[in-house]
């Protein structure tokens, strides 16, 4: 169960994966687009995943209606607004929404820098609003290749002072995290963090290219680390936050149920992992759930669910001083 006496924070949340029903009805008869459906039930199944997917290419083939209603900055303003708005409703007290401007700009043709703009406009009014706090992660889309994401980083970069940290997230077997190299050194020259998606669709040589080329301080998913003892002492003994997603990580089929995922593994090993939801509005899911449904099926003890707690406020990207303002605050309600 979530200790009310502790901040509660995500660090793994996509902000384009994040995308109401609702919002995509209304957004679809406003613009005339071409839905499946114009029912909440009927446009469900073509957005959310009710049963595990093929793998993680076919997960992400459900964001298609997500994107596809990202038509302006205007669209993108109000999707990024309510994002924090649900944070605010799940509970969280801190939150960092990633996303991939190249990705969320696709559909319609948009400008990454101009889909950059509104998702920090929208975030930075939400954060006012709902009283939230809330840092951005620009996501490189490895899936376009090493040139769209040298374009994509531009984009992301024309911001950088809103923008907290840089991942590489997509195709991950097919698009090995070396071919990024020079983008992630112009990351880390600007002076942004570094998480990584790695061990979800590749092997544990993913993870440790994401350490070793990239600087990753963090790990998203990190599934295949369970698979080499070495890498679970190095991601323990350099304190490397692991950003695991329970209820994803069975929908993609990385994990066939909930009792075979490592995250128990990576606790007992000491390493830092945290509990996310990955992509709420298409699994369905909150962060409550992941900790009070998905994370008592993986086998966790109430203990090891408060270490993971804990450990999101640890890894942060966040300073001491606002880490500790964070845990004021929780000590106070």
């Amino acid at each position: 169960m979530i200790d009310p006496r502790l901040p509660l924070a995500e660090l793994h949340r996509h902000l384009d994966g994040a995308v109401r029903l609702e919002t995509i009805l209304d957004l679809g008869r406003r613009y005339n687009l071409p839905l499946p459906a114009f029912d909440l039930e009927g446009l469900r199944p073509h957005v959310q995943v009710t049963d595990p997917q093929p793998g993680v290419m076919a997960f992400i083939a459900k964001f298609h209606w997500m994107t596809a209603v990202m038509v302006n900055g205007d669209a993108i303003r109000r999707i990024a607004y309510e994002n924090v708005e649900d944070l605010k409703r799940e509970g969280l007290d801190y939150a960092e929404l990633r996303f991939s401007p190249w990705f969320m700009a696709e559909a319609n043709r948009l400008d990454p820098q101009a889909v950059t703009e509104a998702v920090v406009d929208g975030v930075a009014a939400g954060a006012r609003d709902f009283g939230v706090r809330v840092r951005l992660i620009g996501i490189l889309s490895r899936t376009y290749g090493p040139e769209s994401a040298r374009r994509e980083l531009d984009a992301l970069l024309h911001h950088r002072d809103h923008i907290t940290a840089l991942d590489l997230a997509g195709d991950e077997a097919n698009f090995p995290a070396e071919w990024f190299r020079d983008h992630f050194r112009r990351a880390r020259d600007a002076g942004w963090h570094i998480t990584v998606h790695a061990g979800e669709s590749a092997g544990p040589e993913s993870i440790w290219s994401a350490l070793r080329n990239l600087g990753a301080e963090r790990i998203g998913h990190a599934l295949r680390a369970a698979e080499d003892p070495a890498l679970l002492d190095y991601l323990a003994e350099h304190r490397i936050g692991v950003e695991s997603c329970l209820t994803s990580n069975v929908q993609t089929s990385c994990v066939p149920d909930y009792a075979s995922h490592p995250l128990k593994t990576f606790l007992e090993h000491g390493i830092l992992a945290s509990l996310n939801t990955d992509d709420p509005g298409i699994s369905a899911i909150t962060l409550p759930y992941e900790y009070e449904v998905a994370a008592p099926q993986a086998g966790l003890t109430d203990e090891q669910i408060r270490q993971a707690q804990v450990n999101a406020l640890e890894t942060a990207f966040l300073s001491a001083e606002e880490k500790r303002a964070l845990q004021e605050q929780a000590a106070k309600r």
